[in-house]
């Protein structure tokens, strides 16, 4: 078992302080937008609903914000960090006991590794089952909530309400803008069959369906057969397309399971793959952040403004940010494969650190 030193227990003490006292104020300001955001929606809404409500959904979906923002938490608790040490004049207690600035960087390093396990495991398992809570209160109050669809192990399942019909369609496989293996159920508005098609592929180019090779089924009457047919539905291949994008509200072990449900069906699981190797990434991510904001505070002179070198991280982590957000969308756009366009921007980022720190111990 790995014994930690005093000034790495001091230093790893205070550094989670100030994850937790960062992470607080941004779930502040998180809390106090959304919940003006759930307010707006509620406000258009033809139900009336208390206070409460919106309050309890600002609860259930904050989470899962404040995991997104977690690389920007790091940089800037890091950059405290250095700040309340350099005032306490603590780094020069450290050099005078030989403890050098590479030292503290590696203990800052190995605890972001560690604390990046914990938020990619742990907390996002608990932030994703509070959305999945969330988008289940939240779809009730919307006009879709007559809309559902799921894909697992049996394909595509959609419920459709069209004219006071219900629709209950399956379909096996998804190939190019087309649904092979189609079963439609109609059901009347208490819910009697009414009919049951079957077909062999339906193009869902737009809102009304052309099925081909269809057989039709009836109580009490004869089997009938077309060639073609069209069937008014309220999806689309953008619509269903948009219906599985929300993956925050899945856990790993769903993910993994959902991704397999996706390639069984032929449905694209690239937004899946994406989704995964950015938790699977996140641990390296926190770390490369955490070395950045320290090279950067190694750097300032700690006689000019203070909030100037926390303004300027803040800065080059938005800028980040959007690299990694550019770079995931090459790879969801299928112009870079999904582990490159996930690690690229981590690989570049480390040699920029890997520079940064070879004079660390001169600072």
């Amino acid at each position: 078992m790995m014994i930690l030193k005093l000034h790495e227990r001091y230093i790893l003490k205070n550094f989670l302080y100030n994850i937790l006292i960062v992470t607080g104020v941004f779930l502040v300001l998180i809390f106090i937008l959304n919940i003006l955001e759930e307010i707006k929606f509620f406000e258009s809404s033809e139900t009336e609903v208390k206070f409460g409500l919106p309050l309890l959904l600002t609860f259930l979906n904050s989470p899962s914000i404040v995991f997104d923002t977690f690389p920007f938490i790091f940089l800037i608790a890091t950059q405290l960090l250095f700040v309340n040490l350099y005032d306490k004049k603590e780094m020069i207690i450290f050099k005078s006991y030989g403890i050098n600035n590479l030292s503290i960087i590696k203990t800052l390093l190995i605890s972001a590794i560690f604390f990046g396990i914990f938020i990619s495991t742990i907390f996002y398992t608990a932030s994703s089952s509070l959305k999945n809570i969330y988008l289940g209160f939240k779809n009730k109050y919307t006009n879709d909530n007559k809309y559902l669809a799921i894909v697992n192990e049996n394909g595509l399942w959609i419920k459709d309400s069209v004219n006071d019909l219900t629709n209950i369609i399956n379909a096996q496989t998804y190939s190019n803008l087309n649904l092979k293996g189609i079963s439609i159920t109609t059901l009347d508005d208490q819910f009697e069959l009414m009919h049951t098609i079957s077909a062999e592929k339906a193009s869902i180019g737009n809102e009304v369906w052309l099925l081909k090779n269809v057989k039709k089924f009836e109580p009490n009457k004869k089997n009938e057969y077309f060639d073609e047919l069209s069937f008014k539905t309220n999806f689309d291949f953008e619509r269903i397309s948009n219906l599985f994008s929300n993956l925050a509200a899945f856990n790993i072990y769903e993910l993994r399971n959902l991704f397999k449900d996706y390639k069984s069906f032929g449905y694209s699981t690239l937004e899946i793959e994406s989704h995964l190797n950015r938790l699977y990434s996140l641990p390296i991510y926190l770390a490369i952040m955490t070395v950045l904001g320290s090279i950067i505070m190694f750097n300032v002179k700690f006689n000019k403004s203070k909030i100037f070198s926390i303004i300027s991280g803040t800065l080059i982590s938005v800028l980040i940010y959007y690299i990694n957000y550019f770079s995931n969308i090459m790879g969801t756009n299928e112009k870079l494969p999904i582990v490159a366009a996930t690690w690229f921007p981590y690989i570049l980022l480390t040699l920029i650190c890997l520079t940064g720190v070879v004079k660390i111990n001169e600072k």
